[in-house]
C-alpha cells in the first residue's frame, strides 16, 4: 500500500469518540486535551487478539487568538508530520482557498505522553469519558485513531473541529465584517481586493507593520507573517526601508 493510501486509510479509520463540548473561541486562544487510543501495530505480527493491547497517548493542542487563514497557511507551520501535512491537503480537497479559523496551531510537547496498556480500547474510552463528564472539561476530545499514523488521527479531528467552529460560531461574524465570501455553491473564502490580497492579510499585516515602527516587535516577527501568507516578495520593498530606518 503506497503512503497516499495508507494516509487515506488512516483518515477513514479514524473515529471520535468524545467531541470537546464547546467549539473554539472566536476571541481568545483555545487548548484542547486530546487521547487518541490505538491498537498496536505489532499485534496483528504476533498474532494476538487486537483487544489484547491499547496504546493511550494523550496531549494537548493550543490554538491562539484566531485570526481567518487559509490551509495553505497552516501547511507552512510547524509541528505537523509530513503524513499529517499529506492528510490535511486531502481534506482540504481542492479548496485551497477554504476559509478556516486556524492559528499558529502547535502541540504543547511538555504534555505529550504514552501508555500501552493491556485493556480494550471500548473499555479505556469508557473510562476516560466518565473522568471528562467528572471533571467537565469542555475541551477534552477522545480519537480512535491507527496506530502507524496517529498524527493523521490527530489532524482529522483538528481539521473537523476547526471546520464546525469556522461554520458555527465564527464564521458569520467574520462575514458580517465582510472578511469573508459565500460562494454560490455555499463554500466560503477568503475576502479579497482588487490585487487578490486577502482582507484579513492586510489588516494583520498593516497591525504588524505598525507595531514594527514603533519598536515593539522585532522584524522577523513581520517577516514571518510576511511568508505565512506567501506576500514577502509584495511587501519586500516597505519592508526593507523600513528595516534601514530602525537599524
Amino acid at each position: 500500500m503506497e503512503i497516499n493510501e495508507k494516509i487515506k486509510y488512516a483518515i477513514e479509520k479514524t473515529e471520535i469518540l468524545k467531541q470537546p463540548k464547546k467549539l473554539l473561541s472566536t476571541y481568545e486562544s483555545t487548548t484542547v486535551h486530546y487521547y487518541i487510543l490505538t491498537v498496536p501495530f505489532y499485534l496483528e505480527f504476533e498474532g494476538k487478539n487486537p483487544d489484547s493491547e491499547t496504546v493511550i497517548r494523550e496531549g494537548r493542542i493550543t490554538w491562539q487568538k484566531p485570526q481567518l487563514i487559509t490551509p495553505s497557511y497552516i501547511l507552512r507551520m510547524e509541528g505537523f508530520s509530513e503524513e499529517a501535512k499529506k492528510a490535511f491537503r486531502m481534506l482540504a480537497g481542492e479548496n485551497a482557498d477554504l476559509a478556516l479559523m486556524l492559528y499558529k496551531l502547535k502541540f504543547v510537547k511538555d504534555y505529550d505522553k504514552m501508555d500501552i496498556i493491556s485493556t480494550p480500547i471500548a473499555e479505556i474510552a469508557r473510562k476516560i469519558n466518565e473522568e471528562i463528564e467528572k471533571s467537565q472539561d469542555p475541551f477534552t476530545a477522545v480519537i480512535k485513531g491507527v496506530d502507524e499514523f496517529w498524527d493523521v488521527s490527530l489532524t482529522k479531528f483538528i481539521y473537523d473541529l476547526a471546520v464546525s467552529s469556522a461554520y458555527f460560531s465564527q464564521l458569520p461574524e467574520l462575514s458580517r465584517n465582510k472578511l469573508i465570501d459565500i460562494s454560490s455553491s455555499g463554500l466560503t473564502f477568503l475576502s479579497k481586493d482588487n490585487q487578490g490580497i486577502p482582507i484579513a492579510a492586510k489588516i494583520e499585516i498593516e497591525k504588524l507593520f505598525g507595531l514594527y515602527e514603533k519598536g515593539e516587535i522585532e522584524a522577523k516577527i513581520l517577516k514571518e507573517e510576511l511568508d505565512s501568507w506567501g506576500l514577502f516578495d509584495y511587501y519586500q520593498d516597505r519592508f526593507f526601508n523600513l528595516f534601514k530606518k530602525r537599524r
